[in-house]
């Protein structure tokens, strides 16, 4: 089995920060989404992936690399406008070949695997089978309408009376089969070629095509509120790890990362909590729920439930939290009227907030 990771959409949800990186490279717990993503394809046991990728190849490129560092031999496949999931799928036609492959957006974050699904997949081959899962508002999603079998009858976008709950969540099975289907379906009324309207034609055309559900924890990080969310999960499996420097003078409670290079002085730091290489906290209170990466400094400040990004310098500045502060950023405090309590800071932006 190979791996197609589409990682090539605009990501207009998650401006500022998608103007100046992709937000596929958006970090939670300190590593991007679509290095967790390239993680559990790993741990599916497949090797070869095939990364879709559009203007922002350079960027994704020098993160993952060629995959080595990560297990995998990476292949970017160039597409020069967003045209819609099937378009990526005849983008990769030479790539895949005739294998069996596993199709995963570039911006879903499932941490609990879906290898018990790949091994049904396996077992069972059906021409395509599509991860689903039970959402309360079915409206915003592509949604499954299921037999009593589990075989899919028809995929609706977006439909606004559902006739289910079970919404199509970004992983999707298939076999050879989807090149056919790929290739014979026109484009949708936003002129894209619908990944939807693939797998329909090959259950219009007799074709054996099923939905698993997973049930654990998932999010599209699209949006800032979920990046925020998804960062608090994955620390709740932080691991306690210091090997930067900690002074007598502050206090560590919980599970706690302090990595290489990174100083704590007189400092309170309630886990979860990532504290980057080569990073300063001085005279702070950071966390809970909070990671921050490599290089930056944090001085007389007290944040919480927030990401602070590669570089960013926050100093003087009480009582953050929920915010996400991006890369090379410079906040200061400022006498002023209310203190801000929740920031949402493009990369580069030198800002002062009253205190």
């Amino acid at each position: 089995m190979k791996a197609l990771v589409l990682s090539g959409g605009a990501g207009t949800r998650l401006r500022p920060f998608s103007h100046s990186m992709p937000k596929q490279l958006i970090p939670i717990a300190n590593r991007p989404v679509l290095e967790h993503v390239l993680a559990n394809i790993r741990d599916l046991g497949v090797v070869e992936v095939g990364v879709i990728v559009g203007d922002r190849y350079a960027q994704i490129a020098a993160a993952i690399g060629d995959g080595s560092r990560l297990g995998l031999k990476v292949t970017y496949i160039h597409q020069d406008e967003p045209r819609g999931l099937a378009h990526c799928v005849v983008l990769a036609r030479e790539f895949l070949g005739d294998d069996d492959f596993v199709m995963y957006l570039g911006d879903n974050m499932l941490p609990d695997g879906v290898g018990d699904i790949a091994r049904e997949f396996a077992q069972k081959r059906p021409a395509a089978q599509v991860v689903v899962h039970k959402v309360a508002d079915p409206r915003s999603f592509g949604v499954a309408e299921l037999d009593s079998a589990g075989r899919i009858e028809r995929l609706v976008e977006k439909p606004q009376e559902p006739r289910s709950d079970l919404a199509l969540i970004g992983v999707y099975f298939f076999t050879p089969a989807i090149h056919e289907a790929a290739g014979a379906i026109s484009p949708s009324a936003r002129g894209e070629l619908e990944i939807t309207d693939a797998i329909q034609w090959l259950v219009t055309h007799g074709a054996q095509v099923t939905a698993s559900e997973y049930s654990g924890y998932w999010r599209d990080t699209g949006r800032v509120d979920d990046v925020l969310e998804c960062n608090s999960k994955l620390l709740e499996g932080v691991v306690s790890c210091v090997e930067g420097e900690v002074d007598a003078a502050s206090e560590l409670i919980g599970p706690i990362v302090v990595e290489k290079g990174a100083r704590v002085i007189a400092s309170r730091i309630v886990g979860p909590v990532i504290v980057g290489a080569g990073t300063t906290v001085e005279h702070s209170r950071i966390g809970p729920n909070t990671s921050i990466a490599d290089a930056c400094v944090l001085r007389h400040t007290s944040i919480g439930s927030s990401i602070v990004l590669e570089g960013a310098q926050v100093t003087d500045v009480q009582g953050l939290h929920h915010s996400l502060i991006g890369r090379m950023a410079c906040i200061g405090g400022a006498p002023g009227p209310a203190p801000h309590h929740r920031l949402v800071v493009g990369d580069h932006t030198r800002i002062e907030v009253a205190v």
